[in-house]
């Protein structure tokens, strides 16, 4: 496997361990440095040039794009995914994890473990929205911030109402964000690696200091997650986008709360405190799936008119409920049943004898006129949130898989 490892540092830790992982493996690997490439578009043909040359095709790439060069960064991994080369996390998912208030968006619309945040713009809405997520003491955020920086917690309302007052006033934007007083100072940070938790660790905070983050000092342990903090992890990393993550949750009483999900996960941290060989698990899953490039679906679908993709609700009562998914007359309408979602468990490609229940909900690609009808009159007027009448899906690649 050819493999380029996109990163503006090649001698930070992590990306020399790729490096290393990726040799002992018999790959072949080259360090990119992100900022020197240029995009080139021509019909038909899109390319890449680095230090002004055509780039050397690569069967896989891994993206390592900091921060402060996201925007140029997604759109060299969106170009390599034109140019149907796989991309271990992908443009959509590093955009995604990126804007802390889209990523809450996004996890909103599932059932999955977040705090309670508000997102605000006008003054008088600081005092509501404070008390909606709990009241003080409360977390302010800035939407865009890694390692700790621009997280602050407020003791009172006052001090919380000045703190957002004077950021708005420099222009940012904040999140006001609950604050898990059970897990003050401390948060767990879970690398997944495709499918599966390959390492886990605590943080923990020193001396009066809240965040728990390494590079603010905190102290690190090697933990064993049990079934609901794997499960959440992973979930959380499918739907923000990515393969390569590391989840931060809190330790909620109520269970896991996805503070936040990062696209770039640094490996010095977790490799030093499990001793396991992080670095390696993600060259693996890489070398698996070299022939699979990111697909989006939404470019494929405008080939095909009238067709799109849906999500269907079941709802109690509807005369699906007890049937078998071939006895719905699904395949009479050229309807696919792609993945059936039942609480938090999606089931991938559905087996026709499988008897649906009240409340699932499934993914479907077919003609969009015959799917409509599938959708209750009454159903549409109210635009009822379980059913979406398509055709944008975030992460269509990881829905279909």
């Amino acid at each position: 496997m050819n493999l380029g490892i996109l990163s503006c540092s090649a001698k930070c830790y992590s990306t020399r361990r790729f490096v290393e992982a990726a040799e002992q493996r018999g790959h072949n690997v080259k360090v990119v440095n992100t900022a020197k490439l240029a995009i080139d578009l021509q019909k038909g043909n899109p390319d890449l040039f680095y230090v002004q040359k055509q780039l050397e095709p690569f069967d896989a790439t891994l993206p390592r794009i900091g921060a402060s060069l996201t925007y140029f960064g997604t759109a060299v991994v969106r170009q390599f995914e034109q140019m149907d080369i796989f991309c271990a996390n992908s443009s959509a998912g590093i955009s995604n994890s990126r804007d802390k208030l889209r990523s809450m968006q996004i996890f909103s619309k599932h059932h999955i473990g977040i705090p309670a945040t508000a997102f605000v713009r006008e003054k008088k809405d600081v005092l509501p929205a404070i008390d909606r997520v709990g009241g003080a003491p409360v977390i302010i955020k800035l939407i865009e911030g890694t390692q700790g920086i621009g997280v602050l917690l407020a003791e009172t309302v006052q001090s919380a109402e000045a703190i957002i007052e004077l950021l708005q006033s420099q222009k940012q934007n904040v999140l006001i964000q609950k604050f898990v007083a059970e897990s003050k100072g401390k948060d767990v940070r879970a690398f997944v690696v495709g499918d599966e938790v390959v390492g886990a660790m605590r943080r923990v905070a020193q001396g009066q200091e809240f965040r728990s983050n390494v590079h603010r000092g905190g102290r690190t342990e090697m933990i064993e997650l049990d079934d609901q903090y794997r499960e959440t992890a992973v979930r959380a990393a499918q739907i923000m986008g990515l393969k390569v993550a590391g989840v931060d949750m809190l330790e909620g009483k109520d269970g896991p709360q996805i503070m936040e999900v990062n696209s770039s996960p640094g490996l010095e941290g977790i490799e030093q405190c499990t001793q396991l060989d992080i670095a390696g698990s993600v060259i693996d899953y890489i070398a698996g799936r070299v022939d699979f490039p990111e697909i989006d679906i939404r470019q494929r679908l405008t080939v095909s008119r009238g067709y799109g993709v849906t999500e269907l609700a079941i709802p109690e009562g509807s005369h699906y409920v007890d049937r078998r998914i071939d006895e719905c007359g699904f395949e009479d309408k050229d309807i696919n049943v792609l993945t059936l979602t039942r609480g938090t468990t999606v089931i991938p490609n559905p087996k026709k004898s499988r008897v649906l229940e009240a409340w699932d909900r499934i993914l479907c690609f077919g003609k969009l006129e015959l799917m409509r009808e599938l959708v209750p009159a009454k159903t549409r007027a109210k635009r009822k949130a379980d059913v979406q009448e398509l055709p944008e899906l975030p992460v269509a690649q990881q829905v279909l898989e």
